[in-house]
């Protein structure tokens, strides 16, 4: 519950709350926060302290304001690294390849993880992904699905941090190289990336995490090669 706050910098000490009691449950993905009046109430700070407060989680992408409903905890969060991830890039004039070694330490022992905790209908959706990549004429959907089969490995993981982050590199990414992404998964290397899928897809069915590492690393490399 929320308790009365007696401190200097106050509405570090409101995020804080709220942070809490989203992390042990209490409030939940897609909650409504106690209007304003309740939470200076319950509180017994500022209004402006919550102002504050609200203001910087929905910042950074906990807390979403609508319009004459009030506030709620977000209930997607797989965007919220996306803008930041962005901004640094920028300022830190970052290149691709800096990108690219971030997804491929993730993604390596993401994978490994993955196939210690792959349920038997997540390996069906893969399959049904890789069937689709290898008979779809359509480029942008080959893409689309390449993008999903690498998802549904980070969701496989269990780990919501890896999902998150790995969306948000891939996204980054994707607003760069969508165009040599497509021609390196329709074109460039189309057998060679099947069966390195396919190579990927039996660790993960064998629940083998250094088989699913090393034949991840092998398919990122190759891509890595054909983005210089």
């Amino acid at each position: 519950m929320f308790t009365p706050i007696k401190n200097t910098k106050v509405y570090e000490q409101v995020i804080n709350q709220i942070k809490d009691m989203i992390q042990d449950g209490t409030l939940k993905k897609g909650d409504k926060l106690p209007s304003e009046r309740d939470l200076v109430d319950k509180l017994e700070v500022s209004r402006t302290s919550i102002r504050e407060a609200l203001r910087v989680l929905e910042i950074v992408g906990i807390v979403e304001c609508k319009q004459g409903e009030g506030n709620f905890v977000r209930t997607d969060f797989n965007d919220t690294l996306l803008e930041p991830l962005s901004i640094m890039f920028m300022l830190n004039d970052c290149t691709l390849q800096e990108i690219f070694e971030l997804r491929k330490v993730i993604e390596i022992e993401t994978a490994a993880l993955a196939a210690k905790k792959i349920t038997e209908s997540q390996l069906d959706d893969m399959r049904s992904i890789l069937d689709t990549i290898k008979t779809s004429d359509d480029e942008d959907e080959k893409v689309k699905l390449d993008t999903q089969f690498h998802y549904s490995i980070a969701k496989a993981s269990q780990n919501f941090l890896i999902v998150s982050i790995i969306n948000a590199v891939s996204t980054l990414m994707d607003s760069f190289i969508k165009d040599a992404r497509k021609n390196i998964i329709s074109n460039l290397h189309k057998e060679i990336i099947d069966k390195q899928h396919d190579k990927i897809w039996k660790a993960l069915n064998n629940h083998n995490p250094s088989g699913a590492a090393d034949a991840m690393r092998t398919h990122l490399e190759l891509i890595n090669e054909n983005l210089n």
